[in-house]
C-alpha cells in the first residue's frame, strides 16, 4: 500500500517541480544569459547542479535523449553561461513562475507552507549512492521562501526517483530511445511527436527503435504494446517505486496522505493558470512529466 501511496504522492507533486521545463519566465531567464531557447535551456538548467559537466555525463543521466542532440550543446554551452548563474537564473524562474501559476495568495498560505515542510522532510530521506542527478540537486542550499523551498523539494523527489527509475530501464535492457518509445505507447507520458522532437530522434531513428521492440515482442505493428510490452513496463513502474519508497515510508502513511492533498490542490490551481502546454502530452494525463 505504501508503494502506491508514494506514486500518487509523486504524481501530484512532480508537476510543481516540472512545470519550470515549460515555464515562459524560464526561456526568459536563460535567453537573457545568452543561451538558446529549448534544448540548449533545458540541458543547462537541469545540469547545472553537476557543474561544467560534458555531453557523456548527461547522456547518461538524462538517458533517452539524441546524444546527437547533447554533443550539439554540451560542454560548450558553460562557455556562454557559468553553472553557478544558471542555477541562480533557475530560481529567480521559479518564483517568477509560481507567482503566475499559484498567485501571491496561495504562495503565502500555510497550506503550502504545510506542504513545503512535508516535501523537505520526505526529500531528507532520500540517499545519494548510485543517484548521481539527484546527488547534485542535493548539494545546493534549500531556499528559504516556502514557494521555492517546495519546488527544491520536489525537485529532490523527481531526481531520486528518476535515477532509481534509470536503474529499472538498464535492468529491462532498454536504451533511451527504447525506454521512452515504450512509455509514450502506454499513453501515459508526451505525444510521439512531441517526444522524439524534444528529445532529438530522426524519424529514422525512431522507427528502428520501433523495430528493436518489435523483435522482442513488445510492440506490435501498430506501434502499440503487446503484452508482454505492457507486462514489462509495469515491472519497471513497480520496481522505481520499490527504489523510490524510502522518503514516502519516512514520511508515514498520515504525512503522506496530508502531503497528496495538499500537492492535488497546488498542482491542479497550477494546471488551471496556464503551467503546461497543450498539444504535448496524451488527452487525460496528468503533469507528472515522465523521466523515459
Amino acid at each position: 500500500m505504501m508503494l502506491l501511496a508514494g506514486r500518487r504522492c509523486y504524481n501530484v507533486l512532480n508537476p510543481l517541480h516540472s512545470m519550470i521545463y515549460f515555464a515562459p519566465e524560464a526561456q526568459a531567464e536563460f535567453t537573457a544569459l545568452g543561451l538558446s531557447r529549448g534544448a540548449m535551456s533545458y540541458f543547462a538548467g537541469r545540469a547545472a547542479a553537476m557543474g561544467r559537466i560534458g555531453p557523456g555525463a548527461v547522456v547518461g543521466t538524462f538517458y533517452n535523449y539524441s546524444p546527437e542532440l547533447v554533443a550539439r550543446h554540451l560542454p560548450a554551452l558553460w562557455e556562454i553561461a557559468a553553472p553557478e548563474a544558471v542555477l541562480a537564473a533557475r530560481l529567480r524562474a521559479v518564483a517568477a513562475a509560481q507567482q503566475r501559476t499559484l498567485g501571491a495568495e496561495l504562495l503565502a498560505s500555510a497550506e503550502l507552507a504545510e506542504a513545503a515542510e512535508l516535501a523537505l522532510r520526505a526529500a531528507g530521506a532520500c540517499t545519494a549512492p548510485g543517484r548521481p542527478l539527484y546527488a547534485a540537486h542535493a548539494d545546493q542550499p534549500v531556499p528559504e521562501e516556502p514557494g521555492a523551498a517546495l519546488w527544491w523539494a520536489a525537485t529532490l523527489l523527481r531526481e531520486h526517483r528518476g535515477d532509481g527509475h534509470l536503474a529499472a530501464l538498464l535492468d529491462a535492457e532498454l536504451d533511451g530511445l527504447e525506454a521512452l518509445i515504450s512509455h509514450t505507447a502506454t499513453g501515459k507520458g508526451f505525444l510521439p511527436e512531441a517526444a522524439r522532437a524534444t528529445r532529438g530522434w530522426s524519424e529514422q531513428e525512431w522507427a528502428a527503435g520501433e523495430e528493436r521492440l518489435r523483435g522482442r515482442g513488445l510492440l506490435d505493428a501498430a506501434g502499440e504494446l503487446t503484452e508482454a510490452g505492457e507486462q514489462l513496463r509495469q515491472q519497471i513502474e513497480d520496481r522505481t517505486d520499490r527504489l523510490a519508497a524510502a522518503p514516502y515510508r519516512a514520511l508515514g502513511e498520515a504525512g503522506v496522505a496530508r502531503l497528496t492533498e495538499l500537492a492535488g490542490k497546488l498542482t491542479a490551481a497550477s494546471v488551471a493558470n496556464g503551467a503546461f502546454p497543450g498539444g504535448v502530452f496524451a488527452a487525460g494525463v496528468g503533469r507528472a512529466k515522465a523521466k523515459d
